[in-house]
């Protein structure tokens, strides 16, 4: 495999994308949500007299937001690995690069590392603010800084598994398809076992603790490794050439 290949596929993708203000927008708009409007929330129901938050609360309420990390970094790729693959067929900018020597692997690489770099930096970008809002809001009532902990780290470790599953499970379904909603549309899905997880852990089913989160980033890891032995697999351009319509 080349990486200076794969780099120059991932390269010129970001160029498209930063003309691309839906993916922009679909990028940015996740992070911020989770990452600053999860904050105030809290922020808010801590000046509201009548449901006052107490400090024991506090703590396992900014944990269950931060849960959202993970799931965001589901949702957030979809939107640049879709249109990476069907959106480029359908405005036939797919082909001259297929038509290059670079191999199947090299191609799939690049795509993977540019549908992933911007995701993750706004995710990691998002957890900076979450942190430093919420040691903000809070410090006057928990006496310290809850921030950075372990569980942030086991959050921020499974994040980029989470985002590169996402990725290729896309890479996966936009080979077999040609409209680049559907596309995303159907690759949103991995993000409902991931809400299974966080609401089973709401309920009581079991505890999304520092352990939990470890056992999730290597089950992710693993995962995801599997799913690009199978996106590559499925990333054929003799097939893409010659089938897509």
């Amino acid at each position: 495999m080349d990486l200076q290949s794969a780099w120059n596929v991932c390269m010129k993708d970001l160029k498209i994308y930063r003309k691309k203000t839906s993916v922009i927008y679909a990028t940015v708009a996740m992070p911020l949500i989770v990452g600053v409007g999860f904050p105030l929330i809290i922020d808010y129901a801590l000046h509201k007299p009548s449901r006052a938050l107490t400090a024991a609360a506090v703590p396992g309420l900014m944990d269950s937001f931060s849960i959202w990390f993970i799931i965001a970094a589901t949702v957030i790729p979809t939107a640049i690995a879709s249109y990476s693959i069907v959106g480029e067929k359908i405005q036939k900018s797919l082909e001259p690069m297929l038509a290059t020597p670079m191999s199947d692997g090299d191609i799939l690489l690049g795509k993977t590392l540019s549908a992933l770099l911007i995701p993750i930096g706004a995710l990691y970008t998002g957890s900076i603010a979450f942190m430093g809002l919420l040691d903000h809001f809070t410090r006057g009532l928990l006496g310290y800084y809850y921030y950075p902990n372990w569980h942030m780290g086991a959050i921020l470790l499974a994040v980029p598994f989470a985002a590169l599953l996402s990725v290729e499970v896309n890479v996966v379904v936009s080979s077999r398809m040609t409209d680049v909603r559907g596309a995303q549309q159907s690759g949103a899905l991995l993000m409902l076992p991931f809400l299974g997880v966080f609401l089973a852990s709401e309920v009581g089913f079991f505890a999304l603790n520092d352990t939990n989160l470890l056992i999730i980033a290597g089950v992710l890891a693993a995962l995801s490794a599997a799913m690009f032995a199978v996106a590559r697999a499925t990333f054929q351009r003799e097939e893409i050439l010659t089938r897509w319509k």
